[in-house]
């Protein structure tokens, strides 16, 4: 299939180009040698939003501090559709992507998207910011979504009409290794948790992969974003100190969650993503596991493709979330 598709040939919007071409290149440029990040190189692409009371397309922004001694906060997004005071509105915990290295909840990109989840999902969107590699390696990442979740069940936080039963961690690249490896955490630790219930997991495009290479990642070069060498960089960040990317973190198939609650499952999957073999074998290695997993794919599209909105794959997915979460909630009110 990946051969396939690379005959096919990628197709973008040339706009859309230039933006990968343009964070391709500084993200290269950023990554050092010795294994460090020219943070000071990336804000000059680093556009940030605001939090704003005030609705944006029926969407409100307000941002939260959970611990401010490692800048560990959320953003919240609150939709303003009609009814929505009188009726109980699900919470979607949401991690951001960006190879566990770059990005933030008040990142351009990732402000649309939530706006986009709060307003169509009609849902409240917690979006985390947790620490970022490699000046935090793992379990940096995994802790602070933990302590975010944590935080939300311990206090009166979220309004009152947030259902924190219908609860949902979502999250694509990075984030999707994060929104699964907090799960897990969640799962084993679910007597902790009074009003948070995980009930379904959204990983768009997970980051995940080990030390053989697969034939999407042999096959698909020059593709945007993703390269062996990019995301192997990243691993190399993120993982503790001489760990190879046969470490859980990567490769989540060396973790037995056979007797954990673990919660259905949408996996998504882009055709031109040299990741996506890795994904396949996650949602494959989800229902061996004996776990509910739809695998949702998009032929023609690339990894991080859905922060596009002038793509129309990036709208119907989604759509293809909306009616994940409402078959979720529905099947819970059964």
């Amino acid at each position: 299939m990946a051969t396939d598709n690379n005959q096919k040939k990628l197709t973008i919007p040339f706009k859309t180009r230039i933006t990968l071409t343009l964070l391709s290149t500084f993200t290269d440029t950023a990554q050092r040698s010795n294994g460090t990040i020219n943070r000071r190189l990336l804000r000059l692409l680093d556009f940030r939003a605001p939090p704003n009371p005030n609705p944006i397309n029926s969407v409100s922004t307000s941002d939260f501090t959970v611990d401010p001694s490692r800048d560990l906060w959320f953003r919240l997004f609150t939709p303003h559709l009609p009814g929505d005071r009188h009726h109980r509105l699900p919470v979607v915990i949401f991690f951001h992507g960006g190879g566990f290295v770059y990005l933030s909840p008040n990142a351009h990109p990732y402000d649309s998207v939530c706006r986009r989840f709060a307003r169509k999902l009609n849902a409240y969107v917690v979006s985390v910011n947790y620490r970022l590699a490699p000046e935090h390696r793992h379990p940096a990442q995994y802790d602070d979504g933990y302590d975010v979740v944590k935080f939300l069940d311990d206090g009166e936080i979220l309004p009152a009409n947030a259902d924190l039963s219908r609860c949902f961690f979502a999250g694509d690249s990075a984030g999707g290794n994060i929104a699964h490896n907090v799960a897990i955490r969640v799962c084993r630790e679910s007597r902790r948790f009074a009003a948070v219930r995980l009930v379904g997991v959204v990983a768009i495009q997970p980051f995940f992969g080990g030390e053989e290479r697969t034939e999407a990642e042999g096959s698909l070069v020059g593709m945007p974003l993703v390269s062996p060498e990019r995301t192997d960089w990243c691993w190399r960040a993120m993982l503790p100190e001489g760990a190879s990317r046969d470490h859980e973190a990567a490769k989540p198939s060396g973790v037995d969650i056979t007797g954990l609650d673990y919660p259905d499952t949408l996996v998504v999957v882009a055709g031109f993503d040299p990741l996506k073999d890795w994904q396949r074998g996650y949602c494959e290695w989800l229902k061996v596991s004996g776990k509910r997993a739809t695998l949702v794919e998009y032929p023609n599209m690339f990894h991080a493709f859905y922060i596009f909105p002038e793509l129309p794959e990036a709208g119907q997915l989604i759509l293809r979330i909306k009616d994940f979460v409402e078959e979720r909630v529905a099947s819970l009110s059964a």
